[in-house]
């Protein structure tokens, strides 16, 4: 079997309809987990100064999924583009690896 897994960052805003999205499709393999970072905010209410890091974020979403194969892979990413969108140049970013290994609890 060739598992990936699908990390997607995404504006808090548009989450909802990601991970809808992906439930329609059948995706239940997914964790979703608020973050700070750098992605290019919706507008000044969207940011806040981090003394950590030393310059402004956002509260951002990292969805975590795990696709049972490549075309379950490409359907996800597929979803996750489509519903991700803000209408801004970069609205996030997506990575997908390779699993060597799944182990059920």
């Amino acid at each position: 079997m060739n598992m990936k897994e699908i990390k997607a960052f995404v504006h808090r805003n548009r989450i909802a309809d990601v991970v809808s999205a992906l439930s329609s499709a059948g995706f239940r393999k997914l964790s979703v987990i608020d973050v700070q970072g750098l992605l290019h905010a919706l507008d000044s209410k969207e940011q806040q100064y981090s003394v950590e890091i030393g310059q402004k974020v956002i509260t951002e979403v990292k969805l975590e999924l795990v696709c049972e194969n490549e075309s379950r892979t490409t359907e996800a990413i597929s979803l996750i583009r489509e519903h991700a969108t803000t209408g801004q140049t970069e609205a996030g970013w997506i990575y997908v690896s390779d699993i060597r290994s799944s182990i059920e609890i």
